[in-house]
């Protein structure tokens, strides 16, 4: 009980001012469960008769401050610790609604002013199947864009932001996305042949199935998750013939 109430001053304050309820109840489950391993178990009680109210008194005190000082650590570590992300580059499916043929305008690059993060538009940004070769998309914020079938080589991508983009199944090649931010981005199934990854930030995107020969991904940025398995693409070879960058 001690050890409970211990935790419950400790962590609900860290939140009451944040409204963030739902991650203060997460918090405060992992520290009770904690709270029952042997670093939190009582004291084993004492036989004797003979302790004063002064030497119990200071026992609760210094309890009192371990409880304190282990659940300020475990809070510690559930915060600070690097834990592993979900991201939407590793989702495996993805369940698309038709395309909507007849909007005319569909094919068109617009990019968001909502926001990138978290990829906010005012309705689906839909790309699948549309011939976009050679579009100019510099410094264009095209997070949530979904393309399937979509031929973007030898787009112009400088700059460019990619924030949770369905890439998949596309041709991507000969397009330039130097200091562009892929974040959390799926190019699952698509033709990257000779595409230019120059500085770019490349962080939770899957490659996976991907032809990414002769692309040129010098000084991008790429998490350590993400590079291993980046590495295990059988076409990772060659040579840029735009830079001449080994890829």
């Amino acid at each position: 009980k001690v050890v409970h109430q211990s935790i419950r001053s400790t962590v609900l304050p860290i939140y009451s001012n944040k409204q963030s309820k739902m991650v203060a109840k997460t918090t405060l489950i992992s520290l009770l469960l904690a709270s029952s391993t042997s670093a939190f178990a009582p004291p084993q009680m004492q036989t004797t008769t003979s302790r004063t109210t002064q030497l119990s008194a200071t026992k609760n005190n210094n309890n009192n401050i371990e409880i304190a000082a282990a659940t300020f650590a475990i809070a510690s570590s559930l915060l600070l610790s690097p834990l592993s992300a979900s991201a939407d580059g590793q989702t495996k499916e993805f369940k698309l609604p038709p395309i909507d043929q007849s909007d005319k305008s569909r094919c068109v690059l617009n990019s968001s002013k909502m926001g990138q993060a978290n990829a906010a538009r005012d309705k689906l940004y839909d790309l699948r199947e549309c011939p976009l070769s050679g579009v100019k998309g510099n410094e264009f914020d095209l997070s949530g864009v979904i393309m399937t079938g979509t031929d973007v080589s030898k787009a112009n991508f400088r700059d460019a932001q990619f924030s949770k983009g369905y890439l998949r199944n596309s041709n991507f090649d000969g397009a330039d996305f130097t200091n562009a931010i892929v974040d959390r981005a799926t190019f699952k199934g698509s033709s990257l042949k000779g595409t230019i990854f120059a500085n770019a930030v490349l962080t939770a995107t899957s490659f996976e199935g991907a032809d990414v020969e002769n692309a040129d991904f010098t000084d991008a940025y790429i998490g350590d998750f993400d590079i291993r398995n980046l590495c295990k693409n059988p076409t990772l070879k060659g040579e840029n013939p735009t830079t001449g960058a080994d890829t």
